[in-house]
């Protein structure tokens, strides 16, 4: 592959980004992105790095943490002038583990319809913020859940606009025992995986990060156990020390987007509902499993598709801040029912 076709495509990366998932989000990014596409400078450094390490959330984030928010373009390419070397090293030897405890909003809906006592395991658990739904309060479109009652530090509620038709639990689940896979684990009571959590939230949104903060302090309390592995070969060791007696649900949230090749997303996808033993929650970008997409109404721009069991159950903000049921009325003609459609629990093992 030639330079120019190299920098056609990293540009038209960057572009995609900024329509796709910057646009109304975070007015920050949408620009620095554009900008990035049309500049044979930030498109130069970037063609340096392995294909895996140029996404724009990797770059943003490295640059931040390096030498703070850029102000304008012009702050960006100075940055990128004065901290190269630093900004590459970062991108190099970090991931985007984007920890936000915030989707626990769109999982609960689910995690509160199977049958309990529940044992967990998260694939992409990063620092382990997303293993602690039971921790947190929730404010469902004014329907609230609030977090359980304690001694520790006071816990984040998390707000989700949801449709009508949405089922939304009225307790916490019982969950006896969670423990996560990733292939860097992050530690909250490391400062500098702190300050990388904190600079992949989005400048915008002062909101997530405050919520972030207090979902750090609830698991520097609570320690939830994360393990150090790959998905594509260390879960079965996992699944197998699940205790018996609870049901094991495994889930993933805008984890296997960075699996780059499909067949090894179908071959963890064939795994998972070949174990008839697991409720598997997929909670990912619609181009992560494009079958699954036609079993659901179309899709909502910038959102995820929330899946149980390989089919599809909702439509839902990447951040945890909204979320649309798919009613049975909704999905495809002569599609099963599926798992939770219902009024139903779903049935563990």
């Amino acid at each position: 592959m030639n330079r120019k076709t190299d920098m056609d495509e990293i540009a038209q990366r960057y572009r995609d980004f900024a329509a796709g998932e910057a646009a109304g989000r975070s007015t920050l990014y949408e620009t620095l992105a554009r900008h990035v596409a049309a500049s044979p400078g930030a498109l130069a450094f970037l063609r340096h790095l392995p294909a895996e390490r140029q996404q724009p959330n990797l770059l943003f984030a490295a640059l931040r943490l390096v030498a703070g928010t850029p102000a304008s373009v012009a702050a960006f390419d100075q940055a990128i002038c004065d901290h190269g070397g630093p900004i590459a090293n970062v991108m190099l030897t970090h991931v985007t583990q984007t920890n936000e405890p915030g989707r626990c909003a769109v999982l609960m809906p689910v995690l509160a319809q199977i049958e309990g006592p529940l044992a967990l395991i998260e694939v992409g658990a990063s620092a382990g913020l997303c293993l602690l739904p039971d921790a947190y309060g929730y404010d469902w479109s004014g329907h609230r859940l609030e977090p359980p009652a304690g001694d520790g530090p006071a816990a984040p509620v998390f707000t989700c606009d949801t449709s009508n038709d949405t089922p939304l639990p009225d307790q916490h689940p019982e969950i006896v025992w969670r423990t996560g896979l990733d292939l860097n684990p992050l530690d909250v009571s490391n400062d500098e995986d702190v300050a990388w959590l904190e600079a992949l939230v989005w400048p915008e949104h002062q909101d997530r990060l405050a919520r972030l903060r207090a979902a750090i302090a609830v698991a520097k309390a609570r320690r939830p156990r994360i393990v150090a592995g790959d998905l594509r070969h260390d879960l079965p060791a996992l699944i197998a020390e699940a205790p018996r007696g609870a049901t094991l649900v495994v889930f993933h949230t805008a984890v296997l987007t960075y699996l780059a090749d499909q067949r090894d997303r179908d071959a963890f996808a064939s795994m998972m509902i070949r174990d008839q033993g697991i409720v598997w929650i997929s909670n990912e970008s619609p181009r992560v499993f494009p079958g699954l997409a036609p079993a659901a109404p179309p899709p909502r721009k910038g959102m995820f598709l929330l899946s149980v069991n390989g089919l599809p159950q909702a439509w839902t903000d990447p951040h945890g801040g909204a979320m649309h049921w798919i009613s049975l009325g909704d999905a495809a003609a002569g599609q099963p029912a599926r798992p939770g459609s219902g009024a139903g629990k779903i049935a563990g093992p």
